[in-house]
């Protein structure tokens, strides 16, 4: 039932995931390069990626590496980070009809968010008296697409790794998307989609 009386296209989401979906590079080992961590952070997200280690433990060990570097400086690096464009002009496009889903934390991935323009879901921090930012609540994305679907009757989530995988659990559509990594086998598993560039991606969003 549509409850605002709105065309079925107004009430669809386009839910994505951040690191490794619209970013070419996964982001916090890219951070742990100003801590020259870059090879242990490196290994923990991989165990991340494969489900090796649970997203909430991981990000919990990262995060507490990660907090030692300026928040400033955090935002530099995260300002820089390539995007894949092809995606973020479908996103500027439909800005109402998108979210970003991640794990990643509010305040380090302000400059991508504000570069999309569109709702987001994340890990949430409050600062502390020195601004270093202490972690409140580690993202469920699970729960993040049972909030979308309080209000829109489709949602559609794109991502890759593991910790997609409640994510596309929830949808009511889901996409392994592999233009920067490969899809994981749990996530294609869960998938009805498996998409490997932008363009392709793109045009079956539109389609749905």
């Amino acid at each position: 039932m549509n409850p605002k009386n709105l065309p079925d296209d107004e009430m669809k989401k386009f839910a994505f995931d951040l690191d490794g979906t619209l970013t070419k590079v996964e982001t916090l080992p890219l951070l742990a390069e100003e801590l020259d961590l870059a090879d242990e952070m490196k290994l923990l997200t991989d165990l991340t990626l494969s489900g090796k280690i649970s997203f909430k433990k991981s990000f919990l060990m990262r995060y507490l590496i990660l907090r030692n570097i300026p928040l400033k400086k955090i935002q530099d690096v995260m300002d820089s980070v390539e995007l894949d464009e092809e995606l973020v002009a479908f996103i500027r496009e439909n800005k109402k009809h998108c979210a970003i889903v991640t794990g990643n934390l509010d305040c380090w991935i302000e400059p991508i968010i504000a570069k999309l323009g569109c709702e987001s879901f994340s890990s949430t921090s409050r600062p502390d008296e020195k601004n270093v930012p202490v972690l409140k609540e580690i993202l469920d994305k699970g729960a993040a697409i049972r909030a979308l679907k309080k209000t829109y009757n489709k949602v559609i989530a794109v991502g890759e790794s593991f910790n997609d995988v409640p994510m596309f659990e929830e949808a009511n559509i889901s996409i392994a998307y592999g233009g920067i990594h490969k899809p994981v086998s749990a996530a294609i598993s869960v998938s009805n989609y498996v998409v490997y560039n932008a363009g392709a991606l793109c045009k079956l969003l539109k389609m749905l």
